[in-house]
């Protein structure tokens, strides 16, 4: 299955929960969690303990807690279990962070974040392997070694990955609670109205189409998602906007986006590779012709990312500029916009 199909919070994160029968014996909280989840060692869950992600009763506990009759236990883990062997590659990553706990890195669009069927080589997982390989954590076999979120193939941006134990459990437990901040810039076709506002509805697979992914307002399947946007600028045919991600659904702003009839610039999955705003006159059709053959892909970037560092808790904040593509893009609308009529 290819990257794009699985659910952020799916793919990078387990969560299980259990409730102890009224006839437990008193035993330790690694080995009750080890006898139930599969292909796990006792030393991932003492990891787990550690980094505060298991708790009895909604309070923390330590792998030496010893389980009583009734308890509530919530385990949130990192990293599902190795899948394929990884090859590490010396791929070329634009960092723009680093300390002993994380590094934050700018991929670009067109690089798959982690393998899977159809992309086994090539990816940001890969080139980590390679840059971070005397670290035990990038030679431990795991799957996804360091990864607490995702961004698609052809999204461009600011991503967090962990490069021990530690940081890599509190990580994640940020990102299920959702505490970090994410903000992204899209050019979007037409204009959002009211120019600021929530997005709300439930995104799950698409009921003819597995690979992408559909909005059910009804709330029937899929997962709770919430997308808050701003227009920053308003080109009259298409407009630059900012989304607030509140959960991370797969493909989560773009099929908002196509749900509320304003998908984004060339995303072809979601029907923005046409011309949806605008005239006839020969002159504009080149012109959008001319606009997609600069951006390529979906025009979306991951721009700004908030978290707290997983050591200290001293809160980070990283903002990225636009890739080229989209910036000339931007460019060339706003020059546009200004000169529409004799541009038509």
């Amino acid at each position: 299955m290819a990257e794009d199909e699985f659910s952020e919070q799916q793919e990078l994160f387990e969560h299980y929960r259990y409730v102890a029968d009224p006839g437990q014996s008193l035993l330790r909280i690694d080995k009750y969690l080890s006898d139930r989840i599969e292909n796990i060692s006792r030393t991932r869950i003492q990891n787990a303990a550690d980094a505060g992600n298991i708790l009895v009763n909604n309070r923390p506990v330590k792998p030496n807690y010893r389980v009583k009759p009734a308890d509530l236990i919530q385990i949130v883990l990192p990293n599902p279990p190795r899948e394929i062997e990884l090859i590490p590659e010396n791929i070329p990553v634009n960092i723009v962070y680093e300390d002993n706990d994380v590094l934050v890195v700018n991929k670009e669009p067109g690089m798959v974040v982690h393998p899977a069927y159809g992309n086994y080589k090539g990816t940001l997982v890969n080139a980590l392997m390679w840059h971070l390989r005397d670290l035990p954590l990038f030679s431990s076999g795991e799957a996804r070694p360091g990864l607490v979120h995702r961004i698609d193939k052809n999204t461009s941006g600011i991503l967090v990955i962990a490069k021990n134990e530690l940081s890599l459990n509190r990580l994640s437990k940020q990102f299920y609670d959702r505490t970090t901040e994410r903000l992204y810039q899209a050019i979007a076709w037409g204009v959002p109205d009211p120019p600021s506002g929530t997005i709300t509805g439930h995104v799950g697979r698409n009921v003819r189409d597995r690979k992408i992914m559909q909005v059910f307002p009804d709330g029937s399947e899929g997962k709770h998602a919430i997308t808050h946007y701003r227009v920053l600028e308003d080109f009259g045919y298409v407009s630059l906007v900012e989304c607030k991600l509140e959960t991370g659904r797969t493909h989560q702003i773009r099929v908002h986006f196509s749900h509320i009839k304003h998908p984004l610039f060339n995303d072809g999955e979601y029907g923005g590779d046409r011309i949806l705003k605008g005239t006839t006159f020969s002159k504009y059709q080149q012109f959008i012709r001319n606009c997609f053959a600069i951006l390529p892909r979906q025009a979306l970037h991951a721009k700004t990312l908030a978290f707290d560092h997983p050591v200290t808790g001293r809160r980070l904040s990283f903002d990225s500029e636009l890739p080229d593509d989209m910036r000339i893009v931007i460019e060339k609308w706003r020059s546009y916009s200004v000169n529409r009529d004799t541009e038509q």
